[in-house]
């Protein structure tokens, strides 16, 4: 299985023998039959050690990595043992003369933590108690608040959503809110360590400091604890033929559910729906496969996303396969700037296929897969090992989805411009150390979109008549010209909504020129059976990792 692979290959980086300082022997290999010999050279004599380094030791020495004959050739599996050396000379210091004793698992666990800090907000070192609080968020069930976090590097925690239904929504918490004191104590990156200061036991209560848009003083906030159960999917009908399901996560049950709650739908609507909205605001992502299981259940053909990497085995591509739960009816993607990772794949894949329309404000834009390693001790690696390109070919990267139609908060058109701003970092471009983005353009992004104003907004733009954009190219195109099988373009954005309800001031927006098609890869199934899931997101319940950072 292709991420059971790509685990593997990672893991033997990761291994022990990666990091010999003993070169291989100099003994001839046997040689085969008709081969020709190279004449032996003499070794070189003993040398008695010397306190002064020579020339050569700034030198990288080739280490074995694998068992692959050619892996001695990779540069990527030389040991620069002058950089080991500096180290071990910074770790002796400091386990010798630190003004209070200092373990050296600790200093270990800390240097460890400081290969990954400066490479991407999502790659993390994550000891034992985070790994295991990281595997319940995909799982559904742990005790604490309800509300999805990442660590900012000052140990405060930014609110990427509330889950529904938590203890942290019904307290009146929102996405973009700043975490910044837990019971009168002000957060600090030791913080980060374990399963964090809002978990705990059910029946406990916890008070949080929390900074806001458009409050100049932080607000504290009472939330009571309990234990977890995160229902994902949750659906309704809106209007009779119309359906709604909100996905609040991408968990593994989560495509299951989905299906199920459609399911359901239709039998409420005689057999067929009319309509659906997939409600994705605040929605932070989660694994992969989820996402791309619910976007082939909607779609016939086409691809769904490729990823790309450094290493061959982090290229994949998957496709939909036949199949349509809604037989071709018409659907409205709702996001806003908490909708990341999954979510944009999921709005990505549909949009890019002409089978939804996008509404809302531009995502999150983090347009990176991460790869969980787990070691032996218990603790995890989760290292950002691809990004991730929509069908079109486009990387969202720092940039995130622009919706075809903007939706505004409910008071935005009233609201004192100079206001203060607590959420100064709420997107990936904003993010210190992130990767950088082919279509990044430096904006502040789209704004979160609570309430039921948004929803009336997707239902009446879902009765909207809407012909796909790819049926108006090959129209608007000379049959000279048009390709038999084009790759169809992002839309543009339909016509304003003008029946939508006072909560919501929709605006026209226009959707950037795609990147190149990327270059075909081979296609990789989608049957949960057969693939296991890499995480994307790097949100997990009440504990996140810290970005300079980070799926």
């Amino acid at each position: 299985m292709r991420v059971s692979s790509l685990t593997l290959a990672l893991s033997l980086l990761l291994s022990p023998a990666a990091f010999a300082q003993t070169p291989r022997s100099a003994e001839t290999p046997a040689q085969a039959p008709g081969e020709a010999s190279e004449p032996t050279p003499p070794a070189p004599p003993a040398t008695a050690p010397s306190e002064t380094p020579s020339a050569a030791d700034d030198t990288e020495i080739p280490v074995a990595a694998s068992d692959d004959p050619g892996a001695m050739e990779q540069a990527s599996n030389r040991v620069p043992l002058q950089e080991i050396r500096r180290y071990v000379g910074v770790f002796n210091a400091v386990r010798e003369a630190y003004v209070e004793p200092v373990e050296d698992s600790k200093l270990m666990s800390s240097a460890i933590r400081g290969l990954l800090l400066d490479l991407d907000p999502h790659s993390v070192y994550m000891q034992k108690e985070t790994a295991t609080a990281f595997d319940e968020g995909t799982e559904g069930a742990y005790d604490g608040i309800g509300v999805e976090v990442m660590y900012l590097g000052d140990g405060s925690m930014r609110v990427i959503a509330p889950i529904d239904g938590t203890p942290a929504a019904k307290a009146g918490i929102r996405a973009g809110d700043v975490i910044v004191s837990v019971d009168g104590r002000t957060l600090t990156p030791s913080d980060n360590d374990g399963a964090g200061p809002l978990r705990g036991a059910p029946g406990t209560s916890v008070t949080v400091g929390v900074l806001r848009d458009g409050e100049t003083a932080p607000l504290e906030i009472r939330v009571d604890r309990e234990t977890i159960r995160v229902v994902s999917v949750r659906s309704r009908m809106l209007e009779p033929g119309y359906g709604y399901v909100r996905v609040s996560q991408f968990q593994v049950e989560t495509a299951a559910d989905f299906a199920r709650n459609v399911g359901e739908l239709k039998q409420q609507s005689g057999g067929t729906l009319r309509g659906l909205v997939i409600d994705l605001r605040s929605n932070p992502g989660g694994l992969l496969t989820s996402a791309v299981q619910i976007a082939d259940d909607l779609l016939d053909s086409g691809k769904i996303v490729s990823t790309r990497g450094r290493i061959p085995i982090s290229d994949a591509e998957f496709s939909a396969t036949p199949g349509d739960l809604l037989d071709g009816a018409p659907v409205i993607v709702l996001v806003d700037v908490g909708s990341a990772s999954a979510s944009e794949v999921l709005a990505g894949a549909l949009r890019d296929n002409n089978r939804a329309r996008v509404i809302g404000s531009r995502t999150f834009g983090k347009g990176s897969v991460q790869t969980v390693l787990p070691l032996d001790n218990g603790d995890s690696v989760k290292l950002t090992t691809a990004r991730y390109y929509t069908p079109s070919g486009r990387s969202i990267q720092a940039r995130g989805i622009d919706p075809d139609t903007t939706l505004r908060p409910e008071g935005a058109e009233t609201a004192d411009p100079n206001a203060p701003r607590a959420a100064t970092v709420y997107t990936e471009a904003n993010l210190p150390g992130h990767l950088q983005g082919d279509e990044e353009d430096g904006s502040t992004g789209g704004e979160a979109l609570p309430g039921d104003g948004p929803i009336d907004a997707a239902l009446a733009e879902l009765k909207k008549p809407w012909v796909p954009t790819a049926q108006v190219h090959a129209e608007d195109t000379p049959p000279a010209v048009a390709p038999a099988t084009a790759m169809p373009a992002p839309a543009t954005g339909p016509t304003p909504a003008t029946d939508t309800t006072p909560k919501t001031t929709p605006a026209p927006t226009s959707e950037p020129v795609p990147a190149a098609e990327p270059a075909e890869t081979p296609e990789t199934s989608t049957d949960p059976s057969t693939s296991e899931n890499p995480t994307d997101s790097d949100a997990t319940p009440e504990t996140s990792e810290p970005p300079p950072p980070t799926p």
